[in-house]
């Protein structure tokens, strides 16, 4: 399985997507040299970097000479509380990268190391890989990823109580993911409010969009080409279809940037179920 894939795929009736499992075997088969495995300078403007890349925020900075001891220096002071906040989004790669800074943040990440395997478990339960399919077992997984800090599972865990007709667990769950910057969970608490409160879904189609989630991008560009939750734009339109159709959405958003070059309206082209 394609590990850059979402799982349901675009063509399944469902518009909720989960994180990827990533398998660091089959990708990133690079491995950081061991200069950067052992120098905590190297490692932490990694992991400071992917968090500034993944949020959209603002790099500040630093002064280029700070003191940094052998066992961690500085990195081993911040609060445990916010390292773990900070990760809870982290994809694997990045969680290890956080968990060699040095002794202090590889104890205070376990929890997510924990999560990371429950989190694969209940994939293989939910989907039945290896194993006879178990949706009550994947969901006890997924929680209890879910009660050690894991965005990803706190994701898994809410698509599963949405597909069980148990919607508001599923957006409360999609809300504490969301809230701790995975886009995944922004993009589905968005559709969550879709209907009911479309300026709130936009709000959180455009924080997924801005971190590069594509079905965010998509959202958020038929919202804005039909007028719903946001004022029509056109050519904002035209800019997130095409951010989406790069991302992977390319024959549908295609089509959609072409009616939206031409300064048509959608309404009575074409029908998108949940934008009518």
């Amino acid at each position: 399985m394609d590990a850059s894939k979402t799982w349901p795929p675009s063509s399944l009736p469902s518009r909720f997507s989960a994180l990827p499992l990533h398998n660091p075997r089959s990708s990133n088969k690079k491995k950081m040299s061991r200069s950067a495995d052992t120098n905590p300078n190297t490692i932490s403007s990694i992991v400071s970097s992917l968090h500034f890349q993944r949020t959209g925020q603002e790099r500040p900075e630093f002064p280029s000479k700070t003191p940094v001891s052998s066992s961690g220096g500085i990195f081993s002071d911040l609060p445990f509380d916010i390292l773990a906040r900070l990760a809870a989004a982290f994809d694997i790669p990045e969680l290890w990268a956080a968990s060699a800074v040095c002794r202090q943040w590889r104890e205070a990440l376990r929890p997510l190391r924990e999560a990371m395997v429950l989190l694969r478990w209940g994939k293989r339960f939910k989907h039945g890989r290896g194993v006879r399919p178990d949706p009550n077992r994947a969901l006890e997984c997924f929680l209890k990823g879910s009660e050690r800090g894991s965005a990803a599972a706190m994701v898994d865990a809410g698509l599963m109580y949405w597909e069980m007709g148990r919607k508001e667990e599923g957006r409360a769950l999609y809300s504490r993911a969301a809230e701790l910057q995975h886009p995944a969970a922004q993009c589905n608490l968005g559709i969550c409010f879709l209907e009911a409160e479309p300026e709130e879904a936009v709000k959180w189609f455009f924080r997924a969009a801005k971190m590069g989630n594509s079905r965010a991008q998509y959202s958020l560009a038929l919202c804005l080409h039909k007028g719903r939750g946001v004022k029509c734009n056109l050519r904002e339109a035209a800019r997130w279809y095409l951010r989406s159709a790069e991302g992977g959405m390319y024959a549908l958003c295609t089509m959609l940037l072409y009616v939206t070059l031409l300064g048509k309206d959608s309404r009575g082209i074409f029908t998108v179920p949940g934008y009518g």
